[in-house]
């Protein structure tokens, strides 16, 4: 066996020009491949924006066209969805019942190789819904091959209190979603997978028990420190300035912010920016008008990627009280640069940000939620030093523990260990402890 595994890398979403999970897949495979000899497998959609990226088709990735059912699905799961920003539960059920099709084809093209052990091992990176099965797991492991799966994120609850949002967010699957328990392959997959990487402490309670030996924590998002160049450098002062980053959707909680921060806006203690769009903007524009903070608020509207950063090192904190968030990566850029998170201490937020790097709220109602922010901004806006105070050890967390290159080197401690190279099971802590 060579020094460097030699590894399948599947990932049919995996693009480096868009965002979220593409985005996600795109990150862990390119960091991979600088700790082992891999070839991706990816959907053609992906190809052109991979070529730019500076790979070589046919040696370094392979396009699987699987266009003639995923296109249709997609199709399908838009229009249920009543557009692309809402009902992500009822695109992960589509895409479970179709992807299936698209693991075929990578059997139909791959399944000689890694019978033959041109492979030491196989990795689906993504989908990464734990709801959507791999035909592939069971025959990767009768070829005698480890199969690693992996990071699972998503079903986190619906917090008590947020049906509004949650009708609102089109999630009516999300009443039923334990049904995917029934699925076919659903025991197959967890069965077959030599290790399971899990992105969240929700992801070790849906799994049964008998499969947690071999499951692995593993945040799903990380920061590339190439596209957060920039450093926090002001000092925290009245009035405070606080930044919300994300889709203007109800979850996300831009309206929450607004009204708990209303009175210290109309009092010049405080400004807000809220950067984003989507389809609470007017809800927000009649919240600034009603409460008369428009002198205080700025309502950017949608931002470049590459510009998100500008708007970060301007502020003092990044206040964020969505409630229902998987991953949370947009509180790891806040972090990047050295900007202070405000969040609620639920999913993966409440994993990523710790007490010495940001200020966690607890969950409760939606009237809860705008009274215990409102408290803390209050306290803040009269104690500014306690955000200042923050701040380096949320860039430390940030750069040192939260890029990609480190969680590719725990990803292969995985391969090492399911590869026999390593006796010692690989252990990360749940949440990943502040190095200092």
């Amino acid at each position: 066996m060579p020094d460097r595994p030699r590894v399948l890398l599947v990932a049919s979403s995996c693009n480096p020009e868009w965002v979220s999970s593409p985005l996600v897949g795109w990150s862990i495979v390119n960091a991979l491949r600088g700790l082992v000899d891999a070839h991706l497998v990816t959907q053609v959609r992906n190809r052109d924006a991979i070529l730019r990226a500076g790979l070589r088709e046919g040696i370094d990735f392979t396009a699987i066209d699987s266009e003639a059912i995923s296109r249709r699905a997609y199709n399908l799961a838009t229009r249920l969805r009543g557009g692309e920003g809402t009902g992500w539960t009822i695109w992960s059920a589509i895409n479970s019942l179709t992807y299936p099709h698209f693991e075929q084809l990578v059997w139909d093209r791959f399944g000689q190789q890694v019978r033959h052990g041109v492979f030491d091992l196989v990795h689906r990176v993504t989908p990464m819904s734990p709801t959507t099965p791999s035909n592939m797991a069971p025959r990767v492991r009768a070829a005698g091959v480890p199969f690693v799966i992996g990071p699972w994120a998503g079903g986190l609850p619906w917090p008590k209190g947020f049906d509004a949002e949650r009708r609102r967010e089109r999630e009516y699957l999300s009443y039923v979603r334990d049904a995917y328990r029934l699925l076919p392959g659903y025991h197959s997959t967890r069965r077959h997978a030599s290790a399971i990487l899990l992105a969240s402490g929700e992801g070790f309670k849906q799994m049964p028990l008998s499969y947690r030996s071999k499951c692995f924590y593993l945040p799903e998002n990380a920061i590339d420190p190439a596209r957060f160049t920039r450093r926090r450098t002001r000092r925290a002062e009245k009035p405070i300035r606080a930044v919300f980053l994300g889709r203007l959707v109800p979850y996300k909680g831009a309206d929450m912010l607004l009204k708990a921060a209303a009175p210290l806006v109309r009092a010049g203690a405080m400004t807000v920016d809220v950067v984003g769009d989507g389809p609470q903007m007017p809800e927000l524009r009649a919240i600034v008008e009603q409460e008369k903070i428009s002198h205080g608020v700025r309502l950017a509207g949608w931002v470049d990627h590459s510009k998100v950063q500008d708007w970060l090192v301007d502020a003092d904190l990044f206040t964020f009280p969505s409630i229902r968030e998987f991953g949370g990566a947009v509180a790891l850029e806040a972090m990047a640069v050295g900007l202070v998170p405000v969040v609620m201490n639920y999913g993966g937020l409440g994993e990523l940000v710790t007490p010495k790097t940001g200020f966690l709220l607890p969950m409760g109602t939606r009237p809860q939620i705008i009274d215990r922010l409102g408290a803390l901004l209050a306290q803040l806006s009269e104690n500014p030093h306690e955000i200042d105070a923050k701040s380096p050890a949320a860039l430390r967390r940030a750069h040192e523990q939260f890029v990609w290159p480190a969680k590719a080197r725990q990803i292969v401690q995985v391969y090492d260990w399911v590869l026999g190279r390593r006796a010692k099971k690989p252990q990360f802590p749940l949440p990943t402890p502040d190095l200092s």
